[in-house]
């Protein structure tokens, strides 16, 4: 964003927090300003979400004094807690819908580098896009496994049904198996646990093998 539309963006949202923040409307302001152009966009456009960044951005603000403490004193170290609600406040800005996640992941590097993140609000953004990458791919990752995990109990159930179908009907086992495993796994596991319900099942698969032989 070039300084004129950072000027333009400037005057409308100190507009718009003046009248109920007088007293730190030119830091939240600042503050505000330091966002994407996207959510500065949506800010603007809509109160709700104003009021949600003004609201996070005070918190930020009241826990700041007792960071920039802990910086001058370098004998009082500054605790991990009072970091995660610092990042906390500063990731859930962005409204990814994953903020105690992405927050978690960034706490994992060294305390420094989590303080540059805390002063760097462009460090910050690329590396809640970079955690939110990682969590969109885990999640493919996850479903895929469950797919797997999907077709292997259809595997399963497949070769048990066979065994049980195999003794009622040798020579069409495999067709009436086959014609069973459409069916969706609770279903199947039913036919499993009782005979007579497997038997039904069986009987109206072989009379409409029969109607197409």
């Amino acid at each position: 964003m070039d300084k004129e539309d950072l000027d333009t963006f400037g005057e409308r949202l100190y507009s718009l927090i003046y009248p109920k923040h007088k007293e730190s409307a030119a830091k939240l302001t600042g503050m505000l300003l330091e966002l994407p152009e996207a959510v500065l966009s949506q800010v603007l456009q809509d109160e709700a979400t104003l009021t949600a960044a003004v609201k996070k951005a005070l918190r930020a603000l009241q826990l700041a004094p007792s960071s920039e403490v802990a910086h001058k004193a370098n004998d009082v170290p500054e605790s991990s807690d009072s970091l995660g609600e610092q990042l906390f406040e500063l990731v859930d800005v962005y409204n990814t819908g994953h903020s105690q996640k992405i927050t978690g992941m960034l706490l994992e590097q060294h305390k420094e580098a989590v303080l540059q993140l805390l002063s760097d609000p462009k460090l910050l953004e690329e590396h809640v896009n970079l955690a939110l990458k990682t969590l969109k791919e885990q999640n493919i990752e996850e479903t895929d496994l469950s797919d797997a995990s999907e077709a292997d109990e259809t595997d399963r159930l497949g070769e048990k049904l066979f065994s049980l179908v195999e003794q009622m009907d040798p020579l069409h086992a495999n067709d009436i198996t086959g014609m069973l495993l459409e069916m969706d796994s609770a279903s199947l596991k039913q036919l499993l646990s009782d005979h007579t319900k497997l038997e039904v099942a069986v009987q109206k698969a072989q009379a409409v093998l029969d109607t197409e032989s």
